[in-house]
């Protein structure tokens, strides 16, 4: 599987050289705005070919898959040029800057016959499995409550301060959150509360998230990007808790009783650096001839992106894309 990157920016700093050691798979491009910046980013991570335009990239016939790794403002009309030119597509998340975004790009996606997933790491690690199994083996009786974390120390990033880039903290760092809950507890949600402190440039700076589930559970979820959280994700049972140590790459998985002792703990398998797992799965998708992911399906984007969309309504963000958008 040959992958295009459009975007030279920092995640694909990150990602690329993880690409580069999985067996089968070659980063064979890079493409961005700036050709001297592509031809650099070439230059250091030993990729073959440099495009000074994404539509240059796209018409490369030894692309099978694009991964885009620019701001959430620019995937939605990136992923339709792909998908135009037959590509598939792996782009990062947030998968766009709103719902009706993703459910333009999923609807051209089937139109089209082109795989389109979401990037999303938590979704394909293997620490997923090892979590909803431990949940699942009533180790800690009925749960009924998750908490989960993430805060970086990011507010002097460019993206993430704009709202004309769907900057935030809940894009970038409160999806992982979202996601970790309604991969755990489910995608039917009763109703959603939260409090948010914005930025003076008009964006969430951090919230606190309470989701509430038809079946009785309820999650609490924080996001911010002022100071470094401990990151944890942890699960209340009757008979005791579960700890995750880093919702947002999983290492360690603890399960405690009552008199919280340590009954069971399961390390995640040694890696390259997360990413590997969607890259993979979406070589496992191309080779089997799927459209979509099945760590994430669109109609679990879509449900997120719901979700998040919600969330702005609430605090009054409004983004490029959105109706009533105003510069």
């Amino acid at each position: 599987m040959n992958v295009g990157v459009i975007g030279a920016g920092r995640i694909a700093h990150i990602v690329i050289p993880t690409v580069q050691q999985l067996p089968g798979i070659t980063c064979l491009a890079i493409a961005s705005r700036e050709k001297e910046r592509a031809e650099e980013f070439a230059k250091e991570h030993g990729i073959p070919k440099a495009y000074g335009s994404y539509e240059e990239l796209l018409q490369d016939p030894e692309i099978d898959l694009v991964y885009i790794a620019t701001p959430h403002s620019h995937h939605c009309e990136q992923m339709l040029q792909c998908i135009e030119h037959g590509k598939a597509v792996l782009s990062e998340k947030a998968f766009t800057a709103n719902a009706e975004q993703a459910k333009k790009v999923r609807e051209y996606a089937a139109k089209k016959g082109v795989f389109v997933a979401e990037a999303i790491w938590t979704r394909y690690m293997p620490s997923r499995k090892v979590i909803q199994e431990m949940l699942d083996s009533g180790i800690i009786g009925e749960v009924r409550f998750l908490t989960a974390n993430l805060f970086y120390d990011i507010d002097d990033k460019e993206r993430l301060v704009r709202r004309d880039l769907c900057g935030g903290a809940l894009l970038d760092v409160g999806v992982y959150g979202l996601n970790f809950a309604l991969m755990h507890f489910g995608q039917d949600l009763e109703k959603v509360e939260s409090s948010v402190q914005m930025t003076e440039g008009g964006v969430d700076g951090q919230e606190n998230i309470t989701l509430f589930f038809k079946n009785g559970r309820m999650a609490a979820v924080q996001a911010g990007m002022f100071g470094r959280s401990d990151r944890r994700g942890t699960f209340y049972g009757e008979k005791g808790y579960i700890v995750v140590d880093n919702i947002n790459n999983p290492l360690v998985v603890t399960a405690y009783d009552d008199k919280d002792q340590i009954i069971k703990q399961v390390h995640m398998p040694e890696q390259i650096s997360g990413y590997e797992y969607e890259f993979l799965e979406c070589r496992k998708m191309l080779e089997e001839g799927e459209k979509e992911s099945c760590s994430m399906p669109l109609s679990d984007t879509v449900s997120v992106m719901e979700l998040m969309d919600e969330l702005r309504a609430q605090w009054g963000l409004v983004y490029p894309g959105d109706e009533g958008y105003r510069e």
